[in-house]
């Protein structure tokens, strides 16, 4: 391999970072309009967004209360949490500062301008009519970075370690979003909260930009069975689980010393493949993901020990 592998590494955190920050704020955006959605007598609040980062220590050792604004100083602002915006794009910053050899000049400056400006309008988050549209920055300035490097970088190996990267970031949060939206939303038990089940299948679609996408590929209404398997195991859809670890195979197959990172991840794709969505209940469903993440996490390792 003719690429250094500080440089593969920093190349594949970079990409890691920015999906990263995209998705928290994907994440803020959606949960505080499904709050107003839902019925007052439904309290879900802010929690389970901590739990869906897998950052609860980290909160609590900060902060006595799981409310509002507590929640998004943590998700946004906080340097002491890994997965807030701000750190996430300070990385994301840093790694990119180090290759700016390697990526073009523009994809640096754009990654620097974007960490600049969201630290920079940061405090305009906490406020509820402000926060949107901070968010959608973040995100807009997110895509404008994976669009540039998809459109002027060339795709050679160091591109293979940016798209594996921003794969296995984006697959950790599409299987952290099914679970803990789908356990914490609405019990199973709550039969007066059936009109709800579906807001909460939805909130779980729009947290993945999803929800157009499933309604033209499956053409019928949001029902669990049929979330699950869009979210899973269509192929043709960015943020599938299926889809992004297909991502990940294909960059593989261009690397030397594939076999055991290949070797993981399709034991992974396997898995998700058998899977029969219609007879999942919430603990199967939950059994599942975690498989799937330690099968993330498998693959990840297998990436580090062969290239980095």
């Amino acid at each position: 391999m003719t690429m250094l592998s500080r440089v593969a590494e920093n190349i594949y955190w970079m990409a890691r970072y920015i999906e990263r920050a995209e998705n928290t704020a994907r994440l803020i955006n959606v949960n505080t309009n499904l709050l107003l959605d839902l019925p007052r007598r439904v309290r879900l609040g802010w929690e389970p967004i901590i739990d869906i980062m897998g950052t609860r220590e980290v909160f609590n050792a900060h902060y006595h209360e799981a409310d509002e604004r507590s929640v998004i100083r943590f998700l946004i602002t906080n340097l002491n949490n890994p997965s807030s915006i701000l750190t996430s794009l300070s990385l994301a910053r840093e790694n990119a500062r180090t290759i700016r050899d390697i990526i073009p000049r523009e994809a640096w400056e754009q990654v620097n301008q974007l960490y600049l400006s969201a630290r920079e309008d940061a405090g305009q988050s906490l406020a509820q009519r402000n926060r949107y549209d901070y968010l959608r920055r973040i995100i807009l300035g997110a895509q404008t970075i994976t669009g540039l490097l998809a459109g002027t970088m060339t795709h050679d190996e160091g591109y293979d370690f940016l798209r594996m990267g921003r794969n296995l970031e984006r697959a950790d949060m599409t299987t952290r979003i099914i679970d803990v939206r789908s356990a914490t939303l609405l019990p199973e038990t709550h039969e007066d909260l059936t009109p709800f089940e579906n807001i909460q299948w939805m909130s779980v679609l729009k947290s993945l930009t999803a929800y157009q996408m499933y309604r033209r590929t499956m053409r019928i209404r949001v029902r669990r069975p049929d979330v699950l398997r869009f979210l899973l195991q269509e192929r043709r859809f960015p943020r599938a689980f299926v889809h992004t670890s297909c991502e990940v195979e294909n960059c593989l197959q261009n690397l030397p010393h594939n076999d055991k990172p290949l070797k993981a991840l399709g034991t992974l794709q396997r898995k998700v493949l058998r899977v029969k969505p219609e007879k999942l209940a919430q603990d199967e469903l939950h059994g599942l993901i975690d498989d799937l993440q330690l099968g993330l996490a498998k693959v990840h390792q297998r990436i580090t020990e062969t290239y980095f």
